[in-house]
């Protein structure tokens, strides 16, 4: 079935477009989805499809949320105002109690710390609130010896690390997100919805799994005392799926910093550009060093949470090595569940960034991204 394919692509990235338009043939009718790659912080990717859908629209994009936080915390690294090494309670005394007293911004941002939710879970209202998240996860107790094991924090390391910026600097972390990086490049990538670009939204659509797709998600292994039923707080009866978040107008206002991002891929890989690149004649937001630090390797092997093998560099993915061995070495990024992906490869130069409507998958990536990231990553190479 053929499906039209809006927006363009520089020359020398006619695959990426034709890989795109293969892919979008094979979903279903009502498939929505943005793609956006720069090169060296020249846009040379922006495509769409789907009825409703232009290059303006606006998704959740879930955990994909954590690029625009870490990239808070690298700046704030770089200037000094946050020390790795230093301990969490040297910012924020109380986050001490329970054992955690030792725990370094380094093992937070790197998933180390075994906080990944509490014993009885989080109400609907309180997941959108980063302040209450943090001070309540404050008295919680880890649920693995912090540094021992690693596991993802999906809906509570934004308001972690939240806090610590938050008694670094007097600003919350989405106010630095505004003044620092969203509002100088005009990025639509927001940490908090104005109203006045509600209309620009499009609602997050459930899964809709195939054969394959049932077998494996009915064989998964559920209770309510797993560590990832409380990391996704699905061990609180009524508590709703966390994947629904941005449906919620309180969740697109306050934009928590976890999973609650409102963004279009061009915001997602425009985000990714200027930090690596040069952009409308601004220097990169991150320096070589800091970029270099950002994407080594802290966290490899089992994830305690999601029980696949993951890799984190300071907060985030280690995009090689968790999904696309062709990039190079330092790619970091960070997908969403149910499809979006964005990430940063250095050596390339290449910022990508992908949205859609539907849920393609439990948690990550969509696995069409595996496709059109390597599309655009060999077109790169040859730029």
């Amino acid at each position: 079935m053929t499906r039209e394919i809006h927006g363009t692509v520089a020359t020398g990235f006619e695959a990426v477009r034709e890989e795109f338009a293969a892919f979008v043939a094979g979903e279903l009718p009502d498939y929505e989805g943005q793609l956006c790659a720069h090169v060296h912080g020249r846009k040379v990717v922006d495509l769409w499809a789907g009825e409703g859908n232009d290059g303006e629209s606006l998704y959740g994009v879930l955990t994909a949320t954590q690029g625009a936080a870490h990239l808070v915390v690298a700046l704030l690294v770089q200037d000094g105002t946050l020390e790795l090494d230093r301990r969490v309670t040297y910012y924020w005394p109380e986050f001490g109690a329970e054992g955690k007293a030792a725990l370094t911004l380094r093992d937070l941002l790197t998933q180390r710390a075994g906080l990944i939710g509490l014993d009885g879970g989080f109400t609907e209202s309180e997941l959108s609130d980063d302040r209450v998240i943090a001070e309540r996860l404050a008295d919680q107790r880890p649920f693995w010896r912090p540094g021992a094991a690693f596991g993802h924090h999906a809906l509570v390391i934004g308001a972690l690390t939240g806090e610590v910026v938050r008694r670094a600097t007097g600003h919350t972390l989405q106010e630095v997100y505004e003044e620092r990086v969203r509002a100088p490049y005009a990025l639509d990538f927001h940490l908090g919805l104005p109203e006045a670009l509600e209309p620009r939204f499009r609602s997050v659509l459930p899964m809709a799994p195939t054969p394959k797709q049932r077998a494996v998600l009915d064989a998964t292994p559920q209770g309510p005392h797993m560590l990832a039923s409380i990391a996704f707080n699905t061990h609180v009866p009524g508590a709703g799926d966390p994947a629904d978040q941005p449906n919620s107008r309180r969740v697109r206002a306050r934009g928590p910093a976890s999973a609650g991002a409102v963004a279009a891929a061009r915001g997602l890989a425009g985000l990714y550009a200027a930090a690596i690149s040069e952009v409308a004649g601004r220097p990169p937001l991150l320096k070589p060093d800091t970029v270099a630090e950002v994407g080594q390797i802290h966290s490899v092997g089992h994830d305690l949470v999601t029980r696949t093998h993951l890799a984190f560099g300071l907060g985030f993915q280690a995009t090689a090595e968790t999904w696309y061995p062709f990039l190079g070495a330092g790619a970091f990024g960070h997908s969403g569940a149910g499809g979006a992906q964005a990430f940063a490869d250095p050596r390339s130069g290449l910022a990508y960034g992908y949205t859609r409507r539907r849920r393609a998958c439990p948690e990550g990536a969509a696995p069409e991204n595996e496709r059109l990231v390597r599309a655009a990553h060999t077109a790169a190479l040859g730029a």
